[in-house]
């Protein structure tokens, strides 16, 4: 008999809690593992997820980091996209801002991918300087149930 295991439960859960407790994000250890849980969820339901990704561009390394203050500001922008039932955390430790995004039953029709994103950057643009969004890349990947992903 064979057992699916779920994947071991991160020693530090921790939350990055705003100044005001305007919004939560997870470090990247506890992201992946939420990202993990969920995606086997969804595939056991059959159904899709999606996965947004905010990441800056640069043209030094340095240039591609968010500091705390602007993490801060991003993930308190973040949270004003997204419902109750998703996460937001870090994908990659400083470098690129998640949140994970159930679906119901239903998947989302061809566009969601495109609108979620468009309605993101623009939150994000209204939010922070504007010489920070204009580097920032916004993309929305849709998860499948049997491993595709579609952009």
């Amino acid at each position: 008999m064979l057992l699916e295991l779920e994947p071991s439960l991160p020693g530090e859960l921790a939350l990055d809690r705003g100044p005001d407790s305007a919004y939560e994000a997870y470090n990247e250890e506890a992201f992946r593992y939420f990202l993990t849980v969920e995606r086997r969820r969804a595939e056991r339901a059959g159904r899709s997820m999606l996965l947004l990704l905010v990441e800056l561009h640069g043209e030094t390394a340095a240039e591609h980091l968010f500091d705390q203050s602007l993490s801060a500001k991003l993930f308190r922008a973040m949270t004003t996209c997204v419902r109750e039932v998703d996460f937001i955390g870090w994908y990659r430790a400083g470098r690129i801002a998640g949140a994970v995004l159930a679906q119901g039953p239903d998947a989302p029709d061809s566009q969601a991918s495109q609108l979620i994103g468009e309605r993101v950057a623009e939150v994000l643009a209204e939010r922070l300087p504007l010489h920070v969004s204009k580097r920032l890349q916004v993309r929305v990947l849709q998860l499948h149930s049997r491993g595709r992903t579609q952009s």
